[in-house]
């Protein structure tokens, strides 16, 4: 007797997975099928990146029971409303060059962000740990202690900017171990090497290469393209704009994006004059469609939704909130209809290697930091700095309040938490592959 696949083993779940599939996927599937086929095949990978691809399943999950009851005890009318990061796991953090001229090592991709509850944030960074130990053959002893160490940093940074501490951030001069070398290589890149990429010189002038996922636009898209760049420019903050002719559109290329987390999505990148005529400073821009948010199903309120004007303001309206001093080429357009989320291709975003971080000891001090990271980005935006009306109260003494003294409490469900979902993440890992290699996703064709 042939045995039974995983999808077929059980049939309820998987009949889950392809019904929020279709909820989050199914327009951007259906016009763009190989994207998708290139961000099914990398979420195969292994189940770490299956969860990174499925924040949709992962809501869907922690609104219904049995894991809508974890974060309850935690959960009031103000800490079910503070500005989160929505897609918070451990891959999610490296490297910005901040509005200060900065390189921070922080919070990165907001994406996802939006307006929800704080435990949403730290269950999903808990969860990605665990299958993250579990892909280093880390025993549950050994993932727990790292859940809890997170939790534990979580916890204690958010009483101490309850108690007045100033706003910390993770540089050059402050950083150490594997955040330090994150924040040294970032430093090491520089803009003439993305230009040398991403460019060539021809009549003494820049232009994009050919070749290498650049589409060339015709007359009428280039026109539209150029009309959402200038709309771009009226959202750019003040400073940006060093010089009256800085920002002069050099070249203009089309891209798909066929990452996990943005298959489907058109995009374009813009080759702008930078600071000086020097030609090493040019900058490139990228116009990305916004999508819209895996959360966002799952918040009802209508002053959060009609808060923003379009995806691509939602997530640029987002990250200012949630950073101290955010990316200065930040800004959205509208293009065709749809929000575009505008900000500069970076040469100094570097992402946390953890490739090399297999000892406990060594993983341990790593999500301390991320911890404290996270209070950071929760303290970030809310009544005092950034929170843009939506968050109008101290997000860090709401949080305080919430857990209170139950500190030990608090990590215990955590943990509980990431070993849980870790296994529903693996499981359905399973599903997902059978039901992928099998052709049972609709419109993969």
């Amino acid at each position: 007797m042939q045995q039974q696949n995983a999808a077929e083993r059980e049939p309820d779940r998987a009949e889950t997975i392809l019904r929020v599939f279709d909820e989050a996927f199914g327009r951007l599937l259906a016009e763009d099928p190989a994207a998708f086929k290139v961000k099914f095949r990398k979420m195969a990978a292994s189940a770490f990146a299956f969860y990174r691809g499925t924040a949709g399943l992962y809501y869907a999950d922690l609104t219904t029971a049995p894991f809508e009851a974890f974060g309850a005890p935690y959960l009031d009318e103000r800490t079910s409303r503070v500005w989160i990061h929505g897609d918070l796991h451990a891959e999610n953090f490296g490297t910005y060059l901040n509005a200060e001229g900065r390189l921070v090592f922080n919070v990165n991709d907001f994406d996802e962000a939006y307006v929800g509850a704080f435990t949403w944030d730290v269950q999903r960074l808990a969860a990605s740990l665990a299958l993250l130990g579990y892909a280093k053959a880390l025993s549950d002893s050994t993932i727990a202690e790292l859940v809890r160490a997170f939790a534990t940093a979580y916890r204690a940074r958010i009483a101490d900017l309850a108690a007045g501490a100033p706003a910390e951030a993770y540089t050059l001069d402050t950083a150490e171990g594997p955040l330090l070398a994150t924040l040294r290589g970032a430093r090491l890149q520089t803009r003439v090497a993305l230009l040398e990429r991403e460019t060539v010189i021809e009549g003494y002038e820049r232009r994009f290469r050919s070749g290498g996922g650049a589409i060339p636009l015709d007359d009428s898209t280039r026109a539209e393209v150029l009309a959402a760049f200038e709309q771009y420019l009226a959202t750019l903050p003040p400073a940006t704009r060093i010089r009256p002719d800085a920002l002069r559109v050099k070249d203009v290329v089309g891209r798909r994006g066929v990452g996990i987390g943005s298959a489907g999505l058109p995009s374009y990148n813009v080759l702008v004059e930078g600071h000086t005529d020097a030609l090493e400073n040019d900058v490139v821009i990228y116009l990305k469609q916004g999508q819209t948010p895996a959360v966002s199903r799952h918040v009802t309120d209508p002053e959060i939704r009609s808060h923003f004007e379009h995806e691509g303001h939602r997530t640029v309206i987002s990250q200012r909130a949630l950073q101290a001093a955010s990316d200065p080429w930040l800004g959205w357009a509208t293009l065709r209809g749809q929000g575009m989320l505008v900000a500069e291709v970076s040469p100094y975003s570097a992402d946390l290697d953890w490739t090399d971080l297999t000892e406990p000891a060594d993983l341990r001090d790593v999500v301390t930091h991320l911890g404290r990271a996270t209070a950071g980005m929760h303290a970030a935006a809310d009544e005092s700095s950034s929170g843009h009306g939506l968050v109008p109260f101290s997000t860090e003494h709401a949080i305080d309040r919430a857990i209170g003294d139950d500190t030990a409490g608090f990590a215990d469900m955590l943990v509980s938490f990431a070993l849980t979902y870790g296994d529903r993440a693996r499981s359905d890992h399973q599903i997902f592959v059978d039901l992928f290699r099998n052709d049972r996703i609709p419109g993969l064709g």
